[in-house]
C-alpha cells in the first residue's frame, strides 16, 4: 500500500463565493464566471473526494467502508468507523447566514425527532442532516472577519444605548438577560422588527456613505448586506445579530474556534476550515434559507463570549498546532524553506493541503492547490522545491 496519494476533493458553487481565489488557487478556468465558494476534502456523501491510485481514480469513502482499519488506522476506525473530519477551504465574498451548530447529543436527539417526522433529508425544512456535532476551527489565509458570539455585557448594553432605535431592548438585556433579549426580538411581528431595523438601516447607509465607519463597526456589514437597497417590508432579522455579536477581524494565518452553541457568521475573506463531519447548521439569518427560530434558541450558548484568537503554538521550528478541544480532529502549519526535508510519522489519515510553494511527497509533486493524503502508521518526508506552507489535517492520540 501506498504512503501518499493525490487527493481531489469537490467545489462547491455557493452564491455567497467569490470567482477568482479558489480557480486562480487551483489553476481551473472559470469561463462562465460560477461562484466558487468551497473545497471540500473528505468524505461528507454531499461531495466525497477520491485519490489517484495506480488502478485509477478510487473514491475514499468506498475505500473507508471497505477496509477502515487499512484507511483511519486501528483506533480510529474502531471509535468512529469513519473519517471523523471534513476539510475544507472558502473564499467568502458575501455574509454567510447567521447560524449555530448542535452539540453531538442534540444532534442525535433531533434527527431522530425529524426521522421519526418523515422530513425528508433534502427538504428545505430539515434541521438536521446526520447525528453529528459541527465544532469547527478556522485559519485565515487573507485578512478575515467573521461574527463570534455575543458581546460582553458592558459593550453590549453601550452597543444598545449607542443606536436609538436599538435603546428601547434594553428592557429586555436587564441584567445582562441574552437569551431574553435576542428570543424576543428574534419572535417579534415582522412588522414590529421592521419599525427597528428600518431605521437602523438608513443611518447605517448615511454612515458608510460619509464615510465615518471602519469594518469594526455593525453599520458596515449592514449596510453591505442591503447595498442594493433597504427593503420597504420583511427585512432580515439576522441584522440585529450584527450589532450584538463580536466582530472579529482575524490576520492571515491566524485563527479561531468555534464549539457548539455559539452563534456566529462569516463575514469576508479566504480561510481553511476543518471540522466534524457533519452538515447540520441552524440558521439565525442574512439568508432566504429556512430559520426555525423556536429549535434555534434552543441551541444558542446565551452567554458572553470573550474571543480568543489562535496565533499557534509551536510543535517544531517547522510546525505548529492550532489547539482544538475536540478528539475529531487537529489541524497544525508546516513552513518549509527551499531544500529542506521534513519527516513525518503519522497516526490516523491525513491530509496535507499545499497552500504555498511545491514539494515532493514519495516522489510525487504536490504544488499550491494540492492536497496529499498520508496513509495512517507512516513515516513520510516531504521534501521542499521552494518555500512552501502546508496545513495538516488529522485524528489526534
Amino acid at each position: 500500500m501506498q504512503k501518499a496519494y493525490k487527493l481531489q476533493g469537490k467545489h462547491r458553487h455557493y452564491d455567497w463565493g467569490g470567482n477568482t481565489f479558489l480557480p486562480n488557487l487551483m489553476g481551473v478556468e472559470n469561463v462562465n464566471h460560477l461562484p466558487y465558494a468551497e473545497y471540500w476534502m473528505g468524505t461528507h456523501p454531499l461531495a466525497a473526494s477520491t485519490i489517484q491510485t495506480i488502478e485509477g481514480e478510487k473514491d475514499l469513502s468506498k475505500l473507508i467502508n471497505e477496509q477502515p482499519v487499512q484507511w483511519l488506522g486501528k483506533e480510529v476506525a474502531h471509535k468512529y468507523n469513519a473519517l471523523p473530519y471534513l476539510y475544507k477551504i472558502l473564499d467568502v465574498h458575501d455574509m454567510l447566514s447567521i447560524q449555530v451548530h448542535p452539540s453531538k447529543q442534540n444532534a442525535v436527539l433531533g434527527f431522530k425527532a425529524e426521522q421519526a417526522k418523515d422530513i425528508a433529508i433534502d427538504a428545505a425544512n430539515r434541521n438536521y442532516k446526520d447525528e453529528n456535532h459541527k465544532p469547527e476551527i478556522m485559519v485565515a489565509l487573507s485578512d478575515f472577519w467573521l461574527l463570534h458570539g455575543f458581546l460582553p455585557p458592558a459593550i453590549l448594553e453601550e452597543r444598545l444605548n449607542t443606536y436609538s432605535c436599538l435603546k428601547p431592548l434594553m428592557n429586555e438585556f436587564r441584567g445582562g438577560d441574552y437569551q431574553n433579549l435576542y428570543s424576543f426580538f428574534m419572535q417579534l411581528p415582522m412588522e414590529a422588527s421592521d419599525s427597528i431595523l428600518k431605521p437602523l438601516l438608513k443611518e447605517a447607509s448615511a454612515a458608510v456613505a460619509k464615510g465615518t465607519v471602519t469594518k469594526n463597526d455593525p453599520h458596515f456589514w449592514a449596510h453591505k448586506y442591503y447595498a442594493d437597497g433597504i427593503p420597504l417590508k420583511n427585512i432580515d432579522k439576522g441584522i440585529f445579530s450584527i450589532y450584538i455579536l463580536n466582530i472579529v477581524y482575524i490576520p492571515k494565518y491566524q485563527g479561531i474556534f468555534q464549539g457548539a452553541g455559539i452563534l456566529h457568521a462569516y463575514l469576508e475573506g479566504q480561510n481553511i476550515e476543518l471540522m466534524a463531519n457533519s452538515d447540520n447548521v441552524l440558521r439565525g439569518g442574512l439568508t432566504p434559507k429556512h430559520v426555525d427560530v423556536k429549535e434555534l434558541i434552543q441551541h444558542v450558548n446565551f452567554v458572553p463570549t470573550y474571543v480568543s484568537i489562535l496565533k499557534g503554538k509551536k510543535l517544531t521550528d517547522q510546525e505548529i498546532n492550532y489547539p482544538c478541544p475536540v478528539p475529531d480532529f487537529s489541524l497544525t502549519k508546516i513552513v518549509l524553506n527551499p531544500g529542506d526535508v521534513y519527516t513525518i510519522s503519522t497516526y490516523s489519515l491525513e491530509m496535507l493541503l499545499v497552500m504555498d510553494g511545491e514539494v515532493i511527497i514519495e516522489d510525487i509533486a504536490y504544488k499550491a492547490g494540492d492536497t496529499a493524503l498520508l496513509t495512517p502508521n507512516a513515516k513520510l518526508t516531504i521534501k521542499a522545491k521552494a518555500a512552501a506552507i502546508l496545513f495538516k489535517s488529522y485524528v489526534p492520540k
